[in-house]
């Protein structure tokens, strides 16, 4: 898999780089600035990215809009944004075309290797990955919104879906079967009025809806 990957921090840089390359990617392009990451988005051999939300000039959002660019110029293509805080409004803003294929982790969670890249493999194969703090943010604010027509059960659900997991991860977490996990799915999209669609998209679209509270 060819990766873009954008991070300003040298050394984070490179151990990414390193780290990327002994586990089987292909790093096209590692860059530190905003210009230079537009231009390897371009790059019609990326696979995927791993992106910083903030890069020179302003070190305000310039990753994260870099990236919704390349989404928006080549739908569906899978980004995975690193951040140094929560910012639930990234989350919101990476998953707003309803395509999935993104994640949104956090920088310490880099530190556990085999998280990060089974992360950005899960990113690549389409699934929508949020960092488990931002879930727990987002569960604490939960209660006055569509959510709170959710049994606790679901709750755990949808927050695992959150959080990229399949069915069968989903299960295995809650010790629950795999014919369970759907029935709470399918009550999750119907409690959360959701539109008949593929099950992929309405996933996204139910961890829209819980972004948003």
């Amino acid at each position: 898999m060819r990766i873009v990957l954008a991070e300003d921090h040298a050394l984070l840089r490179a151990g990414l780089t390193q780290l990327l390359e002994a586990k089987g990617f292909e790093v096209l392009a590692a860059v530190d600035n905003l210009p230079e990451l537009q231009r390897a988005l371009t790059d019609p051999e990326a696979d995927a990215a791993v992106v910083d939300v903030r890069l020179p000039p302003t070190f305000t959002d310039e990753g994260l809009r870099a990236a919704i660019e390349a989404r928006a110029a080549r739908p569906g293509f899978p980004v995975l944004v690193l951040s140094q805080y929560v910012e639930q409004l990234y989350a919101r803003e990476l998953l707003a075309s309803g395509e999935g294929s993104v994640g949104y982790l956090l920088k310490d969670r880099v530190a556990d290797v085999g998280e990060f890249v089974d992360s950005l493999r899960r990113v690549a194969a389409g699934a929508t990955v949020l960092d488990p703090t931002v879930v727990a943010a987002v569960m604490e604010r939960a209660a006055q919104s569509p959510i709170s027509r959710l049994t606790e059960r679901e709750r755990e659900v949808l927050a695992l879906m959150a959080e990229g997991r399949a069915n069968a991860g989903i299960a295995t977490q809650l010790v629950i079967t795999e014919k369970a996990v759907a029935k709470h799915i399918n009550s999750i999209f119907a409690k959360l009025d959701l539109p008949t669609d593929t099950d992929d998209h309405r996933r996204v679209r139910a961890v829209l809806t819980w972004l948003r509270v």
